[in-house]
């Protein structure tokens, strides 16, 4: 069970989501929306005898600029619990394609911008913490 595949695994649930592309690795130039997945942390030995690690992710979707409404309309949906829910998506598959216990997406921790080229996108966060050994 490598970090690779749990990324790729977070990203293929994500692309289930209409629209949206997906990236598990960080891209140089990424289309809009996106989300792309990185690893944050990783705990060890949260079970016995190193049974257990917990690997914390961060989802950052990249929305459109940041002055259209429709880019924050985009990402209340993402937000929600409807079809185009982040949270869903990546809980639809709790193994990550055999590649985790357990994956869970916590909370959406941060509303920001990020300037790409000479455009400025709105961006959310999403925290995913995934068990796996």
């Amino acid at each position: 069970m490598s970090i690779s595949d749990m990324r790729a695994g977070i990203a293929a649930n994500i692309a289930t989501i209409s629209g949206i592309r997906t990236y598990a690795e960080i891209p140089d130039n990424p289309a809009m929306p996106a989300a792309v997945v990185s690893l944050a942390s990783v705990s060890y030995d949260r079970a016995f005898q190193r049974g257990l690690t917990e690997y914390s992710f961060v989802v950052t979707v990249i929305l459109g600029r940041l002055a259209e409404v429709r880019a924050q309309k985009n990402l209340d949906a993402y937000i929600s619990n409807g079809e185009s829910s982040i949270k869903t998506a990546i809980e639809s598959d709790k193994t990550l394609n055999g590649s985790a216990y357990d994956t869970r997406v916590t909370e959406m921790t941060d509303i920001s911008s990020i300037t790409i080229g000479d455009i400025t996108y709105l961006t959310a966060d999403f925290a995913v913490t995934v068990f796996s050994d």
